[in-house]
């Protein structure tokens, strides 16, 4: 595969899709050890896609939102098993079909490289994202579980995740870390290397303001070439603070942008309502402010926000990361953050 990947996405517009291999499984209990995305894969569904249905279904009986109870009964969404598996098969029977534009999607990985379009609502708008550190410079490190755990290994994957929302929603995508050989992971521990490079193949500096100017300078050309569109940029880090310290999912963005702050804001209330509903004896203690100190957010010409996860030493933070199917709900809900801030404009 090719390392300069520009995204673009791909439409598969067929009738009788959602008619093929109903479950008959209205119930399942769970076991020991799983999680959502493997229960739902046991199961033979494309997880990804029946996700925030399994979600809303099962809501009562989950713990902080997204974790199953051994032994808890759940109920399965009325969906097509296998819809990924299945992709090959329903485009030779199909009658209509309706390739927009498309390249090979690999950067996902080889069980998650078909995006199914879900809307047109992102459609003619550009995102870049940017996930922190990568190359020679790991990031923050961690330990769970008594292995050591890096900071950009794990940006990287809630990036991934949430260019195939955005994908989903008929966005461009411009993906500005690369790694060829990861691709989305459902593990706890994601092995750390040092093979990623900058849009499209460039290599990154371990020089840190070397390293920022090389993203400053991608972002900012790309910005030109697409003037006009629509655009926004994503960054996205994992905090490192004194182990006891327990943070929320804050945002920043530059102080004289009103669009930065509007979407940071989008987003934040997207987290905000998530945690009231999905956890009401929690406040959401996450916050929304002007940081232009910080060198990307001060540099870069679109309008964008920087988002910090958690603080990868903290036991309590480390679940939020670790765990796949939270790495899931945090792309998911920047989506939908995403989405409200482009559809209030």
């Amino acid at each position: 595969m090719r390392k300069s990947f520009f995204l673009y996405v791909f439409v598969l517009l067929f009738s009788g899709m959602y008619g093929i291999a109903q479950n008959s499984l209205n119930s399942v209990t769970a076991q020991p050890g799983d999680g959502i995305l493997s229960l739902l894969r046991k199961q033979g569904y494309d997880p990804y896609a029946v996700y925030d249905e399994f979600i809303t279904l099962n809501h009562h009986v989950l713990q902080d939102s997204v974790h199953l109870i051994a032994g808890k009964v759940y109920l399965m969404p009325d969906a097509p098993l296998a819809t990924v598996t299945l992709v090959d098969s329903i485009q030779k029977q199909a009658t209509k079909i309706k390739e927009i534009e498309s390249v090979s999607y690999e950067i996902f990985g080889e069980k998650n490289k078909t995006v199914i379009a879900k809307s047109e609502r992102l459609k003619g708008n550009v995102y870049y994202l940017v996930s922190g550190h990568g190359g020679p410079d790991p990031g923050a490190m961690g330990v769970y579980a008594g292995k050591t755990i890096a900071e950009d290994e794990y940006a990287y994957d809630i990036t991934l995740r949430l260019a195939k929302e955005l994908l989903a929603h008929g966005a461009m995508v411009y993906l500005i870390i690369q790694d060829e050989n990861d691709g989305i992971r459902d593990d706890f521990v994601l092995e750390i290397d040092h093979d990623e490079v900058a849009y499209p193949d460039k290599t990154i500096p371990l020089n840190q303001v070397a390293r920022l100017k090389q993203r400053v300078d991608i972002v900012n050309d790309l910005y030109k070439d697409n003037k006009g569109k629509y655009q926004r940029l994503i960054v996205t880090h994992v905090d490192s603070r004194s182990v006891g310290q327990n943070i929320d999912v804050f945002f920043y963005h530059h102080e004289h942008s009103k669009n930065g702050k509007k979407l940071a804001e989008s987003i934040h209330k997207t987290f905000d309502a998530k945690y009231k509903k999905y956890q009401p004896n929690r406040s959401y203690a996450g916050t929304f402010e002007d940081r232009t100190s910080l060198y990307l957010v001060k540099k870069t010409h679109p309008a964008m926000t920087f988002i910090e996860i958690g603080n990868i030493r903290n036991a309590k933070d480390q679940v939020r990361i670790v765990d796949p199917d939270n790495r899931q709900a945090l792309a998911k809900w920047i989506s939908e953050g995403v989405l409200l801030d482009f559809e209030e404009k």
